[in-house]
Order: structure tokens, then sequence, then C-alpha cells
């Protein structure tokens, strides 16, 4: 089963007869190396980007209207048989009919990948990361402006993603007991436990309705599920804060990583070294040109031990009770970090050849694709009424399809809307800036940690028409009730 399906599946369960249109969005797996940008040795590790667009027709005959978004990413670390998932937006559009798909999305979204029978990777533990922070609006804009969109205040948004994960445990806890360990890991940054359980009871009650057990904390000192990230035994040393938290976009953890990587007790900021004066290749001499190679790269492992030697002063407890006082988590609004984890074989069958994972796979798209997409959402389109809804939702479909066979839209469905009124503010000249992101840790010298110069030997995948009923599908689901 391929994630399209089990979607469609997860929403086939919604009571009463709905008319769902689902888009999903896959790239092949590529080279990564800012999981863990401070572990020493750097496992290798390979990214996949994930985008879910859910659209519904209201009647057969009326137009399809975004109604439901996931952005995701999923991380291979082979060498530990493990892989990290990390759910970095969910956001709706409010203009779905009652009661909304998002959370029957989410839940079939997040059991896909839970269960080791539909996992799509090889691996024997998988991490679930998810930063819960209140918005009124993450991948539609101008979809708070629309009346029937009620975005969740700080508390019930923790509660919901605390109730869809227990939701998830529920469903496989049957199945999976017997041969799987799961456990579920949260934390409400400037609460206690007995504090931030009550909070979240007088929204959803846990307790009376589960039996799934939650344990108030972080994951990084259990030792029932291995840790994606090992460090290097042979030498002798022990995890410190690089090696066990992932480093994430647009994640407050992974911004403070940084500042403790670069800061120091006494001297806070290091500004960068001054750069020696560059001279001619003609006046160094070939004693002085053969020098120069080692001391370049003496001083790229000295920052690298300045930078490991600045996190081994902080623990993992010392790094929880800091981040409680963090501007993200002391704005005014409670904020909540979520992890579940997995473990358990995966059911291998007789004489199964491993596929390469760096290989594509039909029905996926390039890094690139996604890019284009997620721009002309973020910056070329708004949700504030169902006209401009309708109008965004058709434009964007028709990309997507353009996009797959190489093609643009036209002139008229990007300037014009069906009245024939010029839009000029959604011009695609304008489109043309990526979305916003945390960018990638630095040196303090301005370089980059690593770069991946290995090539991938295997081509981008190529997209065409005949393959978009692989990336999208219609599915009309009636309740059995």
């Amino acid at each position: 089963m391929n994630l399209r399906d089990a979607l469609l599946e997860g929403l086939a369960k919604l009571p009463g007869t709905r008319e769902f249109h689902v888009h999903v969005l896959v790239t092949p797996p590529r080279k990564h190396s800012h999981l863990y940008p401070y572990a020493v040795p750097r496992p290798k590790t390979y990214l996949q980007e994930i985008f879910v667009l859910l659209s519904e027709q209201s009647t057969p005959d009326s137009p399809r209207v975004f109604v439901s978004a996931i952005e995701a990413s999923l991380y291979h670390i082979p060498s530990t048989f493990s892989a990290v998932l990390y759910i970095s937006k969910v956001d709706s559009t409010g203009q779905a009919r009652a009661p909304s798909p998002t959370p029957a999305l989410v839940r079939a979204f997040l059991a896909y990948y839970v269960n080791s029978t539909t996992r799509p990777l090889s691996v024997d533990h998988l991490w679930v990361h998810l930063f819960a922070r209140a918005q009124n609006q993450y991948l539609f804009p101008n979809s708070a402006e629309f009346p029937g969109k009620r975005p969740l205040t700080d508390i019930k948004l923790c509660a919901w993603w605390k109730r869809q994960l227990t939701a998830v445990v529920e469903g496989l806890a049957a199945r999976l007991r017997d041969t799987h360990r799961i456990r579920l890991f949260y934390m409400l940054p400037g609460l206690g436990e007995l504090e931030a359980f009550h909070s979240l009871e007088r929204v959803y009650s846990f307790q009376s309705a589960t039996s799934v057990s939650w344990v108030y904390g972080h994951p990084y000192c259990q030792t029932d599920i291995p840790l994606p990230c090992a460090s290097n035994g042979s030498t002798g040393r022990s995890h410190h804060l690089g090696h066990v938290i992932p480093w994430f976009d647009d994640d407050p953890k992974a911004r403070f990583l940084d500042e403790i990587a670069y800061t120091t007790d006494a001297e806070g900021v290091k500004s960068p070294e001054r750069k020696r004066p560059r001279i001619g290749r003609g006046t160094l001499k070939p004693e002085q040109d053969a020098e120069s190679g080692p001391d370049k790269r003496d001083v790229i492992i000295t920052k690298e031990e300045q930078t490991t030697k600045a996190l081994r002063k902080v623990s993992i407890e010392e790094f929880w009770e800091r981040m409680s006082f963090r501007q993200e988590c002391i704005a005014g609004a409670v904020t909540g970090f979520f992890v579940m984890s997995i473990s358990g074989p995966m059911p291998k069958p007789p004489s199964r050849s491993e596929p390469s994972p760096l290989a594509s796979h039909p029905g996926q798209v390039s890094s690139q694709m996604i890019k284009r997409v997620m721009t002309s959402l973020m910056t070329g389109h708004e949700f504030p009424s169902v006209e401009r809804a309708i109008w965004s939702t058709r434009v964007l479909e028709e990309s997507i399809k353009g996009f797959c066979d190489g093609l643009k839209t036209s002139e008229i469905n990007i300037n014009a809307d069906e009245s024939g009124r010029r839009t000029p503010e959604l011009n695609p000249a304008v489109t043309t800036l990526a979305p916003p992101k945390t960018p990638p840790p630095r040196l303090a010298n301005g370089k980059r940690l690593t770069v991946d110069v290995s090539p991938n030997p295997f081509p981008e995948p190529v997209a065409s028409l005949e393959t978009t009923p692989q990336r999208s599908a219609m599915v009309t689901v009636q309740s059995l009730f």
C-alpha cells in the first residue's frame, strides 16, 4: 500500500458521503548531512520531503477547494536501522464540510509510517517528532480571515496533537503490542508535569478513554529504544547534545543548539577570524604552498573541537531547563514538544533484495517540483473566502499537472478569474522566492559544516501526466454506520 491509498483509506472512515481529491508529492531520497550536524562521526542520512494537499467537493458538480495540507520530512539513517519523521506543518482552510477531515488525514498519515507493515523504509526504529505552536495559519495564506476557520488556542493545539498520537497508538497497540515497543513523550516548556497534565485534561480526557501511557519529559535518556545517532564507541567519548537532539528546519531546538555550539560562557558569540591576505600563486614559494593545506585543515578541526567542547558543557537536563526560558516558549503562548518512538523488527519476506536508499520509485517527484508548488501556494494564492479558495485551488491543481508534464499554466488561468477580472498581484513572476526557513548551521568562519560532494548516481525522477494518478486521486467515502 502506498501513502495515497493509506490516506484515502483513513478518510473513508469519516461519516456520510464525502468526495476528496488528494495530491501526495514525495521526493526520492537524497543525501543529507544536517540532521545531526554536530555529531562526530556524522551519520550518513537520507532525506525525503513529503507534501500532501487535500481538496473536497461539497457536491459532485461543485468545484474543488483545498481543505487540509501536511508538510513533513522523512530521514533515513541506515547505520542504526532508524528513521525520523518530522511533522513540520499541518493546516486547514476551514472550508471543509463537518466533521473536518484534518484529524483523519493526520492519523492516517502517521499510521502509515508507524505501522511496520506499510512503512516504506526497512528500519527497526522509527521516531516521530513535532513541535506544536498555535498560529492562525501555516500553509494557506489569509485563511485566518475566513469566518469558518477556527484556529485552536495554544493549550487546545497541544491537547489536539496528544489526542491524535494517542489514537494512532491505540489503533496499532493490539496488533503490535507483542512484537513492538512504543513510547510516547511530551513536554510543555515552562509547565510542570502536574500543571501540564491538568491543562490538557481540561480540554480532552485521556485517562478515561485510553490506556496509552505518556511520559512527561524528553526521550534522550531512555534506553528502551536506541537513538538514531550513535556515538563512536572506539573513541571512548559519550553522547553530547549533538548526538541526541536532531536538527530540523524552523525548530526552536535547532536554534538553541546552534547558539550553544557557537557561544562561550565568558566571551559570548565569537566573531569570525580575520582571513589572511590573499597572495598570488606566483609569489608563493613551493614549501609555503605545501604547508598551507594542513594549516587550513587544522583550523577546521580546531573549530569543530571547540564546538563539541561547548556542547559537552551543557547536559540534556540543563538544555531542557533552559529551553523553558527561550523566546519561542515564553512569548505568552504554551508550546509543546511531542515525540513518539516505536521499535520492532520489520516483516521481511524470504529472498528479499533491498533496493539502494538513493533509488527513486514510481510516483516520486523531484525536490524542485515541491519547492515550486510550495512557492506558488505561499506567495501566489490566498484563501480568505470561498471564491478565492476555489480560484486558488483550480490554478494550483492545474500548475501541478503542468509541472508533471513540464508545461506552464495558461496565462488566462493565472492572471484572470472566472469573471475575467485581472489579478496582477498573483502573477507567477513574483513567485520565484522560496518559502522562508531556518538556514543550515554554519561554522564560526561563515562556512557550512558539511557539503554533500558525492553526487547521487540515480537520475532525478521524471514526472509526467501518465504518473499523476499515482500521486492524486478522487475518493467517494460513505459511512457504514
